[in-house]
């Protein structure tokens, strides 16, 4: 649900009108919107780049992990939820709260990795590569919107 959604529903819960402190939460987020809209188009446009060259920096800090295990089959499908991660990211800024993280992809995806026996941590390293690459893509204020996003992500998985 994205944020404008979000207050209206609250609004509309407490059968309101808007208050003064919601309106501006929606005046800053319209302010925003040029900017998360291409915040969305750096990260979809570059994504299989995002992922290469995230897979490789993570792979030089924890070379032992499944995605680098030499098994081709492995890597694609690390690389695979790799680029889903970063679509969620991609939904949560155009949305501008975590809800799409949250809703699809935290808990089930963290759940899924233990029961493979993949190392959650292996993932927050992971995004914080990925990370890297992506705000190395942006100017400071892209940089600075996105960051949050991929944070929450990899606190998740610690």
């Amino acid at each position: 649900m994205s944020l404008v959604a979000q207050v209206i529903a609250q609004s509309d819960e407490a059968d309101r009108f808007l208050s003064r402190t919601e309106l501006d939460k929606l005046q800053d987020f319209f302010k925003t919107g040029e900017t998360r809209l291409k915040v969305a188009q750096i990260l979809s446009k570059n994504e299989q780049k995002i992922v290469q060259e995230g897979s490789q920096r993570f792979w030089k800090v924890i070379p032992n992990t499944p995605s680098n295990s030499g098994d081709p089959k492995k890597t694609a499908l690390c690389q695979r939820d790799q680029a889903w991660y970063l679509r969620l990211i991609t939904y949560a800024v155009l949305a501008g709260n975590m809800k799409p993280l949250d809703d699809i992809g935290i808990n089930g995806m963290r759940e899924m990795y233990v029961s493979l026996g993949v190392p959650v941590s292996n993932i927050g390293s992971c995004m914080r590569s990925l990370k890297e690459v992506a705000t190395g893509l942006m100017s400071r204020e892209e940089a600075d919107l996105v960051k949050p996003y991929f944070d929450y992500l990899i606190r998740a998985m610690y």
